[in-house]
Formats: C-alpha cells, sequence, structure tokens
C-alpha cells in the first residue's frame, strides 16, 4: 500500500527535476548542449537589470567552447581538401555567425556581482562567402556530372542532378545556368505516358465513347516525376504507351416482365365490446366496459412491370515499355451500365400494400435509353476505373 502511494510522487519528482534540468543553462552547458544553454542564458538575462553570475558565466563559457569547437572542426574540414566539406564548412559559418548575432545586442553583460563576460567573437564573413561560393559550386558541378549519366537515358541520374540544382538555391536565387540545367534535368528524370484507346470488340462504337473516356483529369495522374498525355506531344518520345484494349461490348435487348402476387395482412380495424354468456357486456374490476381490437384480413392485387436493358464494357489496360518495345503489364478491366424501372398498379385495400410495393405504386413504364446511352454511360463508370489503375501502378516510375 504505502510503495502504491509512493509511486506517483516518485515520477512527478522524476519529471519536475528533468524540467528544472532542461530550463538550467549550467547544466545544458555541463552535457555539452552549448547553443541551447546559450539560447535559455539570452532569455534568462534579457531585460533584467540583476543578472545571475551562474548565468552569465553560463553563457561566457558555453560561447568559448562552442566557438572553439566549430573553428577547430572547419580547420579539419579544409585541410582534408575535399570539396563536399565546403557544404558543411558553410553550415559552421552560419551556426557561429548566428550565435554572434544572438549575443551582441546584449552586450557587455555584466552579472549582479559586477562580473563582465568576455566574449571573443570571430571575423567570419569571408570565410562564410567563400564556403557559401564554393558549397554552391560543389552542387553545380555534381549536378552536371550526374546530367551527363542522365543524357544517357539514366533517369535515375536526371533526378539526383536535379536534387543537386535545387540545393544551390540555399545559398543563391540565381547561379550560373542552374535553373536551365534544373529544367533539363527534370525533363530528362519524367516518365512521360501517352494513354491511347483501340476497340477490338468488333462492335461500332458510338463516336463520343472515346472522348468521353479521355476526359480525364491529367493532373491527377502525373506525379512529380510521371507526365501522362492524352494526346501524343509533337516531338516528344514517350517512355510508356497504355493502351485502353477494348474486348467486349455486350448489350442485353429491351426486357418487360409482367407479373401480379397478392399481399394480404391481418390489422386492427376498430374495436369491439367483449360479451358474457348472457350477451352483456363485460366489465372490468373498475366496473369499466372491457373492449378488445376488431382484426380484420385485408388483400391487394398488385400488377407489376419489370423494364431492364444493360451493357457490359470488358477488356483491359496494357501498359507497354517503348524502349524495350515490349508489353510489361497487363490489368484487367469490366464496367456495366443498368437501366431499371419498376412500375405498378394495385386493385383492393391499399393498407396491405408493402413499403417495397409502395414505392412502386403510381411508377409509369418509361421509354428505354437507347444502347449507345447505356455505352457512354459505361465509358463514365471506367474513367475512375482506368485512373485509379494507372495512379497506382508500380510500372510508370
Amino acid at each position: 500500500m504505502i510503495t502504491s502511494m509512493l509511486k506517483p510522487s516518485f515520477f512527478a519528482l522524476v519529471i519536475l527535476l528533468t524540467a528544472v534540468a532542461c530550463s538550467n543553462p549550467v547544466k545544458l552547458m555541463e552535457r555539452g548542449e552549448f547553443d541551447e544553454a546559450i539560447q535559455l542564458s539570452v532569455k534568462k538575462l534579457a531585460g533584467k537589470k540583476n543578472k545571475k553570475t551562474k548565468f552569465v558565466k553560463a553563457i561566457e563559457e558555453s560561447f568559448a567552447r562552442v566557438t572553439k569547437a566549430d573553428m577547430r572542426q572547419i580547420e579539419v574540414l579544409k585541410k582534408e581538401g575535399r570539396e563536399e566539406n565546403w557544404v558543411k564548412i558553410n553550415d559552421i559559418t552560419r551556426r557561429i555567425q548566428w550565435r554572434q548575432n544572438l549575443i551582441e545586442p546584449f552586450l557587455p553583460i555584466y552579472s549582479e556581482d559586477g562580473y563582465k563576460a568576455d566574449f571573443k567573437f570571430v571575423r567570419i564573413e569571408d570565410l562564410e562567402l567563400e564556403s557559401k561560393a564554393k558549397a554552391a559550386d560543389y552542387f553545380y558541378v555534381e549536378g552536371k556530372k550526374l546530367l551527363v549519366d542522365a543524357e544517357r537515358g539514366d533517369k535515375s541520374a536526371a533526378r539526383r542532378a536535379y536534387d543537386q540544382f535545387a540545393r544551390i538555391s540555399q545559398y543563391y536565387p540565381v547561379f550560373k545556368d542552374e535553373k536551365e540545367l534544373m529544367k533539363r534535368a527534370k525533363d530528362l528524370g519524367t516518365v512521360y505516358v501517352l494513354f491511347k484507346m483501340e476497340n477490338d470488340s468488333r462492335v461500332l462504337l458510338p463516336k463520343d465513347f472515346e472522348r468521353e473516356v479521355k476526359q480525364i483529369d491529367v493532373r491527377d495522374l502525373g506525379s512529380e516525376w510521371r507526365s501522362v498525355h492524352l494526346n501524343p506531344a509533337s516531338g516528344l518520345d514517350y517512355d510508356y504507351t497504355v493502351i485502353m484494349r477494348l474486348t467486349s461490348l455486350e448489350s442485353t435487348p429491351d426486357l418487360v416482365k409482367e407479373r401480379e402476387y397478392v399481399e394480404d395482412k391481418q390489422i386492427e380495424d376498430g374495436w369491439e365490446y367483449v360479451l358474457d354468456e348472457r350477451g352483456n357486456v363485460r366489465k372490468d374490476s373498475s366496473g369499466n366496459d372491457i373492449k378488445i381490437p376488431h382484426k380484420v384480413f385485408i388483400k391487394a392485387n398488385v400488377l407489376e412491370t419489370y423494364q431492364n436493358k444493360a451493357v457490359h464494357v470488358g477488356g483491359r489496360l496494357e501498359f507497354y515499355d517503348n524502349d524495350l518495345k515490349e508489353l510489361v503489364s497487363t490489368e484487367p478491366l469490366s464496367a456495366d451500365a443498368i437501366f431499371e424501372n419498376y412500375a405498378a398498379t394495385f386493385r383492393g385495400d391499399k393498407r396491405a400494400l408493402t413499403e417495397e410495393s409502395k414505392k412502386k405504386i403510381g411508377n409509369r413504364p418509361v421509354p428505354f435509353p437507347s444502347s449507345e446511352a447505356l455505352i457512354l454511360q459505361a465509358a463514365e463508370t471506367l474513367k475512375p476505373i482506368i485512373k485509379d489503375k494507372i495512379y497506382s501502378s508500380r510500372i510508370l516510375i
């Protein structure tokens, strides 16, 4: 019992001590979290006349130690002589500059005891500019190297080249001809897909069928590295062709069926008195007349007319790799368009009708839609199916 009572207090204490440690610049400095210690110290010292000595010394020591470590790392990276190191060097110089800019507005910093913090700023501007230029040039050169492979048909290299050029923007909004090179890398890295339709059903299609199928928003089919076209663009070599091949088109004749059926039920229709053996009305214990529901059987004769007509469209999506000149994947396709209509009349007591029959009563037979209209309706049904299969295809990458 005592143990269970102590547990909440113990965990609360742990949480409290953790929060205190995280909000203590001295503790952060001791853990080597110098930038965090500097940020927290600045926050605690800002606007205060009586600055605690421990916080002033914490920001001073944290600044000195982290600056020394950064400068040492810069020297090591420069001595290695690797071009990619300029990216890391620029990151470090930016961090040094950010740190100095954070502290500078508060200088000089005195504690309540008169202790003055000593901050040795470093002149980092020239190195920051040099490293920025060399880091940007590094990504530029790497991107151009990758473009060589991209020009040979390596789309993966083109995409990596694009990423290299894109990273230059963190240093310069415009750098040499990197915008044009990015555009070239984008073009080389994009998979271009042409969607076509072919009718192998041996059935003459309505003239608007293909137009209806192709009313797909291609923006929903594409991705960062895929572009789908519904009509061929002049001068563009397509990587893949997706063919919707229609193989079957079946249409049923106009169907009319009539049937007659009876619906009946027992219902309560008023009430009647309960009589005793002498023919007198029975009384309950309170002296009231005893009445019971009067039940009767009712029925209705229903004449139903059912109309039906259907169209079934079947086929497949064929994915062709134009470089390999071969079929690489096939997906089945099918869609149905169904016309149904119920009409009914009745004779008898309407109360006998079920809810289902009531819905049909009053409806009348209507003209059948044309086969062409149903085929176009099936085309409308096919569109989201085609769209989903193209979008989710792992072939078109």
